[in-house]
């Protein structure tokens, strides 16, 4: 089985002239998702669908090493052509298994990772499902055009920080399906439908002027956030209420105590081990719910009842022959502020108290705690490797 990456691009862009080779952050627009794909370890193929030998050779001049053209037919490459009728075509002529796993991926979607890539191909696999999409969750009132409203009773409007009516909008930065499902529906969704769900400012496509403008400043701040990563991240600790969790406590009729954990963060966890990063979580407290989290992630470390996280750390980095400079850790309190302040990589959820985000140089995450917030921690430093 082959995961072959699909990027369908064309010279004729009304909108914006020449929009996929137009300079975008100092590079031409199409060589971001290509670098992201090319660095990507679970992509074995990159066609790129064009119909120009100028955009041709821009892109075999970026020695990307995956890379393939396909020179698209004529009758594909107009105005109203559809990207299932290239997609199509390129299958009709090439030697694909219908087991392949096949995505669509589009170069006006430039902040997309290759971490995005990696785990967007993992998580389709284990979920068996026919096809998936990606998506950025918003939180956000949504009516209909009749005046009733979609996801909130606006007689009870809540804060949105507590607001949990979130929906999910495709963003058109991938489509992943099997070679069989594509050619048998001629969609690139069907059947069970997974989806991944990306950071919010990827909610953005470049398809008008405004979006340029938007998006270099949203890939500025990404870089400049990769070039704070001064040191190599050996060590990748968490705090685990308000971070790992939404820092709520709940309790069944019988009195069990209940906490709310984050797959995605999960997987986060694993991201980093599989490329020899130590990952672990340290907590002031001391809970068999933490614990039973901690062995079912298979953690290389995990501490409980800590009162002085920093002092742990240390000696952890000293048994290691590690600094703390290569340490990165993500906390949310006021117990989390001394370690915070002296690793080499330092963040906070959406949801951290003023006293941590105003931390120089900490990373203020989009995530709250529960919701990703590791997960969205982890893909910065995955992105810096």
């Amino acid at each position: 089985m082959s995961v072959i990456s699909f990027v369908p691009i064309r010279s004729g862009s009304k909108s914006i002239k020449d929009k996929n080779i137009k300079l975008f952050y100092g590079k031409p627009l199409i060589y971001w998702v290509l670098s992201s794909l090319q660095n990507a370890y679970q992509i074995d193929k990159i066609v790129v669908a064009l119909d120009s030998q100028k955009y041709a050779s821009i892109v075999n001049d970026f020695g990307f090493s995956k890379v393939e053209i396909f020179h698209r037919d004529t009758a594909n490459s107009t105005d109203t052509s559809l990207t299932i009728d290239v997609v199509l075509e390129y299958m009709a002529n090439a030697r694909l298994k219908d087991e392949d796993i096949f995505m669509i991926a589009q170069a006006t979607s430039p902040l997309t990772t290759s971490n995005d890539f990696d785990s967007a191909v993992k998580q389709f696999v284990y979920s068996a499902k026919d096809s998936m999409l990606s998506c950025v969750k918003i939180k956000r009132f949504f009516w209909n055009t009749d005046g009733t409203p979609v996801n909130y009773d606006y007689k009870n409007r809540p804060r949105r920080q507590d607001f949990d009516g979130s929906m999910y909008m495709e963003n058109g930065a991938f489509y992943i399906s099997r070679v069989s499902s594509v050619i048998t529906e001629k969609n690139f969704i069907s059947g069970g439908i997974e989806v991944y769900v990306m950071s919010e400012n990827t909610a953005l496509e470049l398809d008008e002027p405004p979006d340029w403008k938007i998006g270099e400043i949203l890939m500025s701040e990404r870089e400049n956030v990769t070039k704070s990563i001064k040191t190599e991240i050996k060590l990748f600790l968490s705090d685990v209420d308000g971070v790992l969790t939404d820092a709520g406590m709940y309790y069944s009729e019988k009195g069990d105590e209940l906490k709310k954990f984050c797959t995605y963060d999960g997987m986060g966890f694993k991201i980093l081990q599989e490329k020899g990063i130590k990952v672990g979580i340290i907590t002031g407290e001391d809970r068999e719910l933490n614990r039973a989290r901690a062995r079912k992630l298979k953690l290389d470390f995990d501490f409980h009842g800590e009162t002085n996280k920093l002092e742990t750390v240390t000696k952890i980095c000293s048994e290691a022959g590690i600094s703390l400079s290569e340490v990165a850790y993500i906390g949310d309190d006021i117990n989390d502020f001394e370690l915070l302040s002296n690793v080499g990589l330092a963040a906070c959820p959406a949801n951290a108290v003023q006293k941590i985000k105003n931390i120089p140089d900490i990373i203020h995450l989009e995530k709250s705690g529960g919701e990703g917030a590791v997960r969205e921690f982890a893909e910065i430093i995955m992105n810096c490797l």
